[in-house]
């Protein structure tokens, strides 16, 4: 079944985080361009980027893949986020518990749609 991506409220939220993220990575050494600012920025974009891919596809089995993919991503940048603390020191504890509940959207998603 698709859904509707512009109407999901984790995609929404997902959106604005990446605007902050790439706040948060601008203020990066310059020397960290192709390094952790890279990865940081595609790991953001590929969270709510899978959640639409994954509404756009005709099974839930195949939704529930992306939003495998999405919650994995922000694992990943939460662990990116973590390492530019300690690095850089520079404390992006506010966006790191922005993502959380990011998680537990991407999760009670997923829990809605296996119920089905």
């Amino acid at each position: 079944m698709k859904h509707n991506f512009r109407n999901l409220a984790v995609w929404k939220d997902s959106f604005a985080l990446v605007k902050d993220i790439y706040i948060v990575s601008s203020k990066l050494p310059l020397d960290e361009k192709f390094g952790l600012k890279s990865q940081i920025q595609r790991c953001a974009v590929s969270i709510p980027s899978n959640i639409e891919e994954g509404s756009g596809r005709t099974s839930d089995k195949e939704f529930l893949h992306f939003l495998n993919i999405a919650i994995s991503s922000s694992y990943e940048l939460e662990t990116q986020l973590l390492l530019v603390k300690d690095l850089f020191d520079i404390d992006r504890e506010e966006i790191i518990t922005r993502i959380q509940p990011n998680q537990r959207m991407i999760g009670g998603l997923k829990r809605k749609i296996n119920t089905k």
